[in-house]
Formats: structure tokens, C-alpha cells, sequence
């Protein structure tokens, strides 16, 4: 067979008043601009389409002649040149984080993440935290982040999903062709592409990068399909969770590994880093390795470094979701690595893989490394942060279980990625323009009262008639793609009604997420739908992993459902699931479903997309909604309770559900006035719009990540860089002489008031205590009288603690501290006295594991 000798590039001819088109396709802020995307859509709609909404496609398909001729269009031209110049001013232009921050010069805050949704054009994202990722990036760019991401650029993406005559889900992938990408290649210094490499077992691997533009915020993604890798290593960013466990191994090396090595290549410094999920944890080791290597420090000098400058993010619930490899693996993989580079044992190293202190593990836990080596570490709700120390909390052994250093910030959305074209203009019309600006602002959101109830609901049910129209559009493209008769085609043009309660459920088919359960009761759905006088109507749609045969047997079943008589017109599954999807579903539906088995649902984040398109939610106490009901803004399933029988669990959820949809949704959206207006629930798209879009975004979910902990990290690191690192090396040598000495601590003496007599309240608990500290002095250490009721111990968020004070000067390592505590609840009471290591670097007394109690 002949082979292509050279490859080159083509690209059209722009004629030169409409060259501002090629800047405007490379930047991704078209994807939330409605403007933009007007602009590509105008060139050719069909073309737009077909595209997948890709403007440098699209550019390189329309013909020249409508190039010509939209070049003599002076209202297209000025149309062009009036957004290339709202997009220089929205580059250019100081913004949030420039306006609070202006004294912090050199900061380079870089996230980490396996997957990022940015535009369905894309094919670097899977779902939830790729969406969440692409929206962290967007916000980051409004806000003005000197931020930077970095993922894997996959040749096949995550697969495109399609369904067997009996409803089975089949897997097909396509090949992107990066040429023709919204993205384009770096180059080094040289004009040479730029090529790094990360070492494999016997081999190096090579990468090359390649550059997409989120508005003001970069995006790096790497690439092994290049020639100077052997054919199987040019497959490891070939599919995104695609392979086996040791593609997996692969794949988060040139994340983490790779991934670092890239921002040092670009000349990133002051690099502040955040990991989002596990994935790239192995990070942490290379900028370990980078510091010794380059400041000449120990192990433990440049891990306390890293340590006060990562961050890392958990989205899991469940150990499952967690990637954890076997020793022998990582030995496979990294046994030169530690021992060579990073030059420390194997009990050391492995160490790094567990938070389980008391025994070695016999596998490499990566949401552990990350937990070892980032002193800041949330979940992605409050619920989650509980249920992430639940899951963890064998790690944290004697330390009161609402003391575990972990955190939370809840999960947002980037509002305008997700938001109709006529809501947008809507809220401009009647909110200005400072909400699209900083939507985590209250202010604005205020003024949804102005909207006429009359404008809000016409609006919205025109994106609902366009919901049933493309759900229509692409059934029949379905039933034609399975070979469907003439008649089942007929019907598929005709399923469902533009004016019926639209109630959708899209997401990951994991069985925790329960897509059957509003089928429980098959019958008494069918005549829950079946109700001419107030029809109502399920659009689902969502994909199982390739590999989970239970999710695809969900998907079966749903579909098959769908098909009899009775809910043909009434319940659709649309296939392929994918950004485009989601954005009619939530643009479009009057109720968002979900019914996760909680607490499973760390976050969830479908639910956010619908609230500024005027949409309701209906769902069970997890994640965001657990934090963000209340009965003004929607509904919910359940009062939050635990279940341990799950089969009563969905029986009594689902009798639930059904109740709420018959007596309160339901009627609720058809009590109709004069006017033929459900006032009432106007009233609710309104309190809920009003009250939920400033919270549940990503710019105050990225502005709460700067505040608490990418500016708490910048500062430590500015600490411990001072005179050549000699802090980082102070740091470490002062944690190592407590380990050392942290042993040796007892209470040689305590008193207190409470043995002379019973206290009232407002009288004070008085301790005084003799403490050995042998080596260590008080300035080390915190000694804090803790107290709460005697028989309630086991439930730390009923007690408290106070520091006490020392003396300066001990006798004989021996120092005496006093305290005393207010009385303000009766009954009895108890008390003790621990001991923390305290330090002014120190984010939290915790963060060393070291506890003392009496």
C-alpha cells in the first residue's frame, strides 16, 4: 500500500475585511458569547449544524463564494468587526480578580484535570466534572485568573452513543481531527513544535502540547500520537477512560508528570496547583522532583513546599470512583523514579499512596497522594465534604470526625454557556449587563421581578416548543438510523406536545442515580402521563460507561418502555448524550428529575443549568439541592433520610415522587387565570432564578477557590521562597524535631475548678495543668482544654475547645498551662486536655497527624 510522504495545511481563503473571523473561531469565548455564535450561525445554519458548532470547520467547509459574498455584506463585515472588537476589549480590559488583587504580580495558578467540556466541537470531556472543568476555566477568564489548564488531548474522545432495535448501547468513536480544531500547536523558541517526554519502563514517551484560548484563560492539552513514539505508546491519549489499568497508569503520567514538566517548559513560575479529581496527582511527585532538582533541596524540603502550594478536589462519594493501582504497577512504572530522582525508599514512597498510617497497603491510592501532598482539599458540597471524611476517616484516626482537615466549595455553572439566547437577551433587557459580568453578584439578580410574568413564560415556552422540535428532529434521525419503517418514522415526527409539563432527567446511567425509579410504579405513571386534561411528558437521555453492563441494561429498559402504546408519545430517549443535548434539555424542560441514592450525588450540576432558564427542580436532598432547597424554589423528593434497605428506599422515595408530581406539581403548572397564566408558578421560576443563579455559578465558586485557598497558597509559598527556600528548609527541620519529640509528651499534673464543686452557668471551668514537653517549648505546640456533655463524646459537633496559656519557662522540660472555659449548657459535663503542634505556616493543627490526648 502507497503512504503519504509529507502532510500540509490548508486553510481558506479569508477574504481580508472578514479576517477577523479566524481570531474570533480561536477563541473559545464564542461558546458563552450568543453574538458570536449568531455571527457563525449567519455564515451558513446547515453548515453551523453539521459542524457540531465548530467555527474553524466551519470555515474551512463554506465555499468561497459565500465568502465573497458575506465580504460584501457591510452588515456582516461590521457585524465582525464590532465582536473582534468587544473580544480585544473583554481581553484587554482589568476585571475582577486585577481590581482586588492588583499587589499580586507573579502568581500562576495551573488545575489539573483529566476531562474538559468547553463546546460539544470537543471531544474532551465525558460528563460532569469535564463540563465542570470547561466552566471553571470560563469563569476564570471573566474573573481575570492568571489561571491555566491542563489536560490530555484525545485522538477518539469519549464514544458516540447508539442503541440497538432493542434498545442496547453501542459504542462508536470518532477520530478528531485537531487540524480543524477551535486549537493549535506551541512551539518552542525555536519554531520547532513543542515536543516533552515523560520516562516509561525502558523507553521515553513523548508528547507534543497544543493550545486552546478560553477567552483569556489557556488551556494546554497533551498529545502521544506523534512519530517518535512506538505505535502502542502513540494510543495511551487515544480515548478518554478508554484501555486497561495500565493505560490508565499512562495516561495520569502525562497528566501529572507531563503535565508540570509543560508549565516549566512555558516558563511558569509561583505555580500554584490544583488537582481536580485524583488523575493527575502524580504531579505532586514531579514538582517535588523539579524543586530538588533545580533549588537543590531534600525530599522532605521540597514535599513541604508542594505541600503548601496544591490543592486538591474530590468529587467521589464512593471508594469505586477512585483510581487505585497495585504496587507491583507502580513499581513497573516508577521504581527508578523514586529511587534515582526523588531519592527516597520504597517504605517511603509507598507511604505517599496511603493515608492509612498504622499498616502498608499493598495498592497506590491516587486520591491519597493527592491527600499527602496538598494541605488544602475539599469536596464539592457541604453534604460531600461529611461524606468524603466519612470515607476517609481511618486516615485521620483520634482526630474528632468535624475536625478533618476536609473542606468544601460547592460546585457551580458558567451561567451564560448554559443560558437560552432569549433568556440571555431577556435578562439585558431587564438586569443590565452586570449580571452576565459577575453573576455571583446578588444585586442584579434582584430585579427578575421587573420581568412581566407575560414575557418570562412566552419565553420560556418557546424554548420548550424548540425542546419538543429537536427532540423530534432527532428521533427520526434515530428510528431512520436503525432501519425504522415509513409508519415509526410518522410517529416519531409527531411524539410529544409543545405545550405539556416537561419534566427531563438527563446524566450518567450509574445505577446510584436511580433513572428508573420514576417507573416504579409503571401504572401509576401511565396514568400520571396519560391525562389529556393535563398531559405531562419524560425526555431522558444519558450514557452508561462501555464497561458497565448494569447502566446499559437501564438504558434498555427505559427504552423499551418508551416504545409501548402507552407512553410512545410520552416518553423519549434521545441517544448521545452530549453538550448540545443537555443544552436543549435544560433551556427547554419545566422540571429537572434527579433521584440520586443519597448521599452518592457529590454534587451534581445538571440541575444549576436549568435555574436561570427559568426551569424547577425536583429532586432528592444530595449534593447542591441539599444546600439549596427551600419550598419557594422547587420541590424535593424525601426529607434527606438514610436508608440502609434500598429496596424500601426507592419504594418510599418513589410514592414520594409520584405524590408530589399529583398534588402539587402537576396542578401547580396548570392553574391557569383569565390570562392563561400559571401565576403561581411563574412566581416560583422567579424566586427561584432570583434566589439560586447568584449562588450556584462558578464565579462564586472560583472566587471562593482564590479567597480560600489559590491566595492562602500564594502566600505561603512567598514564605517559604524567602532567602534562597530557608524557610521551606526551617519548616521542614522544625516538623521533623516534633515527630521526633511529639512522643514524649505527658500531663504530669491537672486540676481543675470543677472537683471542688458544681459549676452554674456562667461560671467558668478553670484547668490548670503541668505538661513534660521535654525538647519541645509551648511556642510549638497548642494545649486546649476540650469540654462538651459527658454522655455525648462520640458526637464531636457538641464539643468545643479553648487554648490555654503557658508559662515561658519550663523546669526540667516541664510547663504549666491555665485555662478556663464558660459554662453555658447544664447537665454533665466532661473535659480533657489535648495537645496540637502549632506553627504560623500551618493551615490547620491537623495537617500532621499529630495528636496528644490526656
Amino acid at each position: 500500500m502507497n503512504r503519504f510522504r509529507g502532510k500540509f495545511q490548508v486553510l481558506p481563503a479569508i477574504p481580508e475585511k472578514l479576517k477577523e473571523l479566524r481570531e474570533l473561531a480561536y477563541n473559545l469565548h464564542w461558546a458563552w458569547n450568543q453574538d458570536t455564535q449568531q455571527l457563525f450561525r449567519r455564515i451558513d445554519r446547515e453548515l453551523w449544524d453539521d459542524t457540531h458548532h465548530n467555527p474553524v470547520l466551519l470555515l474551512g467547509k463554506v465555499s468561497q463564494t459565500r465568502l465573497e459574498e458575506l465580504a460584501n455584506d457591510e452588515g456582516f463585515v461590521s457585524r465582525v468587526n464590532k465582536l473582534s472588537a468587544n473580544l480585544k476589549n473583554y481581553l484587554e480590559s482589568a476585571a475582577w480578580y486585577q481590581k482586588q488583587n492588583s499587589n499580586v504580580k507573579d502568581l500562576s495558578i495551573v488545575y489539573f484535570s483529566a476531562e474538559f467540556g468547553l463546546s460539544e466541537c470537543l471531544q474532551t470531556y465525558s460528563g460532569g466534572l469535564g463540563v465542570l472543568s470547561g466552566d471553571h476555566l470560563k469563569s476564570a477568564s471573566d474573573l481575570g485568573l492568571p489561571l491555566t489548564g491542563v489536560g490530555l488531548l484525545y485522538k477518539e474522545g469519549y464514544f458516540q452513543q447508539y442503541l440497538t432495535t432493542d434498545g442496547w448501547q453501542q459504542e462508536r468513536y470518532e477520530i478528531n481531527d485537531f487540524e480543524n480544531l477551535p486549537m493549535k500547536p506551541v512551539f518552542d523558541k525555536e519554531k520547532n513544535p513543542l515536543v516533552l517526554s515523560v520516562t516509561f519502563p525502558g523507553r521515553e514517551v513523548y508528547f507534543r502540547v497544543w493550545r486552546i484560548d478560553v477567552g483569556r484563560t489557556p488551556l494546554y492539552l497533551l498529545d502521544t500520537n506523534i512519530s517518535q513514539n512506538n505505535p502502542q505508546d502513540r494510543k495511551i491519549t487515544e480515548t478518554l477512560y478508554g484501555g486497561n489499568i495500565e493505560t490508565r497508569i499512562q495516561q495520569e503520567m502525562i497528566l501529572g508528570i507531563g503535565g508540570f514538566r509543560t508549565m516549566m517548559a512555558l516558563g511558569k513560575k509561583n505555580v500554584i496547583c490544583h488537582m481536580n479529581e485524583g488523575h493527575s496527582a502524580f504531579m505532586a511527585l514531579e514538582k517535588i522532583r523539579n524543586l530538588m532538582q533545580k533549588e537543590n533541596l531534600s525530599f522532605s524540603e521540597a514535599k513541604e513546599i508542594g505541600f503548601y502550594s496544591n490543592i486538591f478536589t474530590t468529587h467521589t462519594p464512593v471508594p469505586a470512583g477512585i483510581d487505585v493501582f497495585s504496587n507491583d504497577l507502580v513499581e513497573k512504572y516508577f521504581a527508578d523514579y523514586y529511587r534515582n530522582q526523588l531519592g527516597i525508599s520504597d517504605k517511603d514512597f509507598y507511604a505517599l499512596g496511603t493515608i492509612s498510617k498504622d499498616r502498608p497497603s499493598s495498592v497506590f491510592n491516587m486520591a491519597h497522594l493527592a491527600m499527602n501532598t496538598a494541605c488544602y482539599i475539599n469536596g464539592v458540597s457541604k453534604l460531600h465534604s461529611v461524606v468524603s471524611r466519612k470515607l476517609w476517616a481511618n486516615g485521620f484516626k483520634e482526630i474528632p470526625f468535624n475536625e478533618i482537615p476536609i473542606d468544601y466549595v460547592t460546585n457551580g455553572v458558567h451561567i451564560r454557556s448554559h443560558l437560552s439566547r432569549e433568556m440571555d437577551e431577556l435578562f439585558f433587557q431587564y438586569l443590565g449587563e452586570t449580571w452576565s459580568q459577575d453573576p455571583s453578584l446578588t444585586e442584579p439578580w434582584q430585579r427578575i421581578e421587573k420581568i412581566p410574568d407575560v414575557e418570562l413564560w412566552r419565553t420560556h415556552e418557546r424554548r420548550r416548543e424548540r425542546l419538543v422540535a429537536f427532540a423530534r428532529r432527532r428521533l427520526v434521525k434515530q428510528v431512520k438510523a436503525r432501519g425504522g419503517s415509513e409508519q415509526e418514522i410518522k410517529l416519531a415526527a409527531e411524539i410529544l406536545d409543545p405545550s405539556a409539563l416537561t419534566i427531563g432527567f438527563a446524566r450518567r446511567f450509574a445505577t446510584y442515580k436511580r433513572a428508573k425509579l420514576i417507573f416504579r410504579d409503571i401504572e401509576r405513571l401511565a396514568d400520571l402521563l396519560s391525562n389529556t386534561s393535563a398531559p405531562v411528558q419524560l425526555i431522558i437521555s444519558g450514557k452508561a460507561h462501555p464497561k458497565d453492563e448494569e447502566g446499559k441494561r437501564l438504558i434498555q429498559e427505559i427504552y423499551q418502555i418508551a416504545n409501548e402504546e402507552v407512553f410512545r408519545r410520552k416518553v423519549v430517549f434521545i441517544e448521545n448524550y452530549d453538550m448540545n443535548v443537555a443544552r436543549y434539555l435544560v433551556e427547554g424542560c419545566d422540571i429537572w428529575l434527579n433521584n440520586p441514592r443519597r448521599p452518592l450525588e457529590a454534587s451534581g450540576t445538571s440541575g444549576m443549568k436549568i435555574i436561570a432558564n427559568g426551569g424547577l427542580n425536583f429532586s432528592i436532598l444530595d449534593g447542591w439541592w441539599d444546600e439549596a432547597y427551600e419550598p419557594s424554589v422547587g420541590w424535593r423528593i424525601g426529607n434527606g433520610e438514610d436508608y440502609e434497605e434500598t429496596e424500601y428506599q426507592d419504594e418510599i422515595e418513589s410514592r414520594m415522587l409520584y405524590n408530589t408530581l399529583e398534588k402539587e406539581i402537576i396542578p401547580m403548572f396548570y392553574e391557569r387565570g383569565d390570562d392563561k397564566l400559571p401565576r403561581r408558578w411563574i412566581s416560583k421560576m422567579k424566586a427561584s432564578i432570583k434566589t439560586l443563579s447568584p449562588q450556584f455559578n462558578t464565579s462564586r465558586m472560583v472566587k471562593e477557590y482564590t479567597n480560600k485557598y489559590y491566595l492562602p497558597a500564594y502566600e505561603k509559598l512567598t514564605i517559604l521562597k524567602g532567602s534562597s527556600w530557608a524557610n521551606a528548609k526551617k519548616i521542614n527541620e522544625w516538623k521533623e524535631m516534633l515527630r521526633n519529640n511529639f512522643s514524649s509528651i505527658r500531663i504530669v499534673e491537672m486540676n481543675s475548678s470543677a472537683s471542688k464543686k458544681d459549676l452554674m452557668v456562667g461560671d467558668e471551668l478553670k484547668v490548670n495543668a503541668k505538661v513534660y514537653l521535654g525538647a519541645l517549648s509551648p511556642k510549638d505546640v497548642d494545649v486546649q482544654i476540650y469540654y462538651g456533655p459527658f454522655d455525648e463524646l462520640d458526637d464531636p459537633s457538641r464539643n468545643s475547645f479553648i487554648n490555654m496559656k503557658g508559662s515561658k519557662v519550663g523546669v526540667d522540660g516541664v510547663y504549666e498551662f491555665t485555662g478556663s472555659a464558660v459554662c453555658t449548657v447544664t447537665g454533665l459535663q466532661g473535659y480533657t486536655i489535648r495537645i496540637l503542634p502549632k506553627h504560623e505556616i500551618m493551615v490547620n493543627s491537623h495537617e500532621m497527624g499529630l495528636i496528644f490526648w490526656a
